[in-house]
């Protein structure tokens, strides 16, 4: 789908909301390609907008201009945004990226595609019971802690506990493990954390093979992530500007 920037239209209907969002996601495909050919890398790698507090209106313009994943981190908000939104956006690829409250896996199950924060092994076992009761299969990353000094409150399960976890996703039937997701800590050092994701990742691939993706890097850090093997970007003010409330 083409974007007239001068007339600011999209699909014939006028759109400065569009004309923005589609210069934002152009800025950051080019980055992502500029990092994965100085990484050497020929594979793809996805890019996740997230929509969080963003209207269901920006999802439909996003899903117009060939975005395939979003992102959202509040369970009540991106159920009710995806049930308004067109159908196009509907149909997109929608990913959990919060922290997930055991009592509202059920709620996640019904609207999310993916879950990126499973931390904890009675979040999986719930996730995965509220799934096969929804007819659904959920693929799921386990989000690792990446704070060289883990602060209590900070989400994601410390580095030893992952085959343990990931074990134990892999009981579960509606669910599908995929790979790793981390955060860089902040204030801290990018480049030892992805790295630390990168080893991790190779870890968990001798005992599941098929969870080879890596969820990793945010607006400011993307390149270093890539750069350590990320297979998906997290993005949003870069590509949807300062948070909005939603409508």
């Amino acid at each position: 789908m083409m974007v007239d920037r001068e007339e600011g239209t999209v699909g014939g209907e006028g759109s400065e909301r569009a004309v923005d969002l589609d210069a934002g996601l152009s800025e950051v495909r080019a980055r992502i390609d500029a990092a994965r050919v100085a990484a050497g890398r020929s594979d793809a790698v996805t890019l996740v907008v997230v929509t969080k507090t963003f209207p269901a209106s920006d999802v439909d313009i996003l899903a117009e201009l060939g975005v395939s994943d979003v992102g959202e981190n509040r369970d009540q908000e991106a159920g009710a945004k995806r049930a308004v939104c067109s159908s196009a956006a509907a149909r997109l690829t929608w990913h959990m990226i919060g922290q997930v409250q055991r009592k509202k896996a059920g709620s996640v199950a019904r609207w999310a595609d993916v879950v990126e924060s499973v931390d904890r092994s009675e979040l999986a076992v719930a996730l995965g019971r509220s799934a096969a009761a929804a007819d659904r299969s959920l693929d799921v990353y386990i989000q690792v802690n990446l704070d060289p000094d883990p602060r209590p409150g900070r989400g994601g399960v410390t580095p030893d506990g992952v085959p343990a976890l990931a074990d134990e996703i892999g009981r579960q039937d509606a669910l599908v493990l995929r790979g790793l997701m981390g955060v860089a800590p902040y204030p801290g050092d990018p480049v030892a954390a992805f790295a630390r994701l990168q080893e991790l990742s190779g870890r968990l691939r001798g005992s599941w093979p098929a969870a080879d993706r890596i969820s990793a890097g945010m607006s400011g850090d993307l390149e270093q992530a890539i750069a350590h093997g990320a297979t998906q970007v997290r993005v949003g003010g870069a590509v949807l500007g300062a948070r909005a409330m939603v409508q």
